[in-house]
């Protein structure tokens, strides 16, 4: 039995550890998860959780219907699941995304509030970023500072602005130097003859 137990615990000789719990995740683990997924993503999720902005709040910030932010809310929520290894699935078809948008929504309004067991780990992992707010956005910042003030950040503003530089200098020279343009020489009608 001990050894049927072993051979469970690993998986090719190497040993197999459980998925992270969502509730239990660091501010760290989220800020680094929040940062691996698109900026859109998890602008989504920042308005709606971080800032604690209601549905339409947050709809209208982004001049979107409550339904489609609701859709964009859950997509994000599952793309921040996966990046934080946690178990996700995408819904199978658009009737079970429509009921997964139903029932985060509903779950972020209610403690109480039934959840597929496939939603489960996303619920949970909205839940505790809510929780979590204040400390996930000053991370974030700090982060965000820190990148910025670094060689690299530098570097990658300079290579910006050197961008922005040539493009001007191209569009002055492209436009000093552009040819003449000739009026277009007017045809009169010649008058018709009976």
């Amino acid at each position: 039995m001990a050894q049927e137990i072993s051979r469970w615990m690993t998986e090719n000789a190497a040993p197999v550890s459980p998925a992270p719990d969502a509730s239990r995740l660091s501010t760290a683990e989220l800020v680094a998860a929040l940062r691996a997924i698109p900026y859109r993503a998890s602008a989504f999720l920042m308005t709606r959780l971080v800032q604690g902005r209601s549905p339409r709040e947050s709809a209208a910030f982004y001049g979107i219907t409550p339904e489609a932010f609701s859709v964009h809310l859950l997509r994000a929520g599952l793309a921040l699941t996966q990046a934080a290894a946690l178990p996700c699935r995408e819904p199978e078809n658009e009737v079970e995304e429509d009921v997964w948008v139903r029932a985060l929504a509903e779950a972020l309004e209610r403690e109480t509030a039934v959840v597929p067991p496939a939603l489960a780990e996303t619920v949970a992992l909205c839940r505790r970023l809510r929780v979590l707010g204040r400390e996930v956005a000053a991370a974030l910042e700090a982060a965000e500072r820190e990148q910025e003030e670094s060689p690299k950040g530098q570097r990658e503003d300079w290579v910006r602005r050197l961008a922005v530089m040539a493009l001007l200098a191209l569009t002055a020279f492209l436009y000093c130097n552009r040819a003449e343009e000739t009026p277009e020489r007017r045809v009169q009608p010649r008058s018709i003859e009976r």
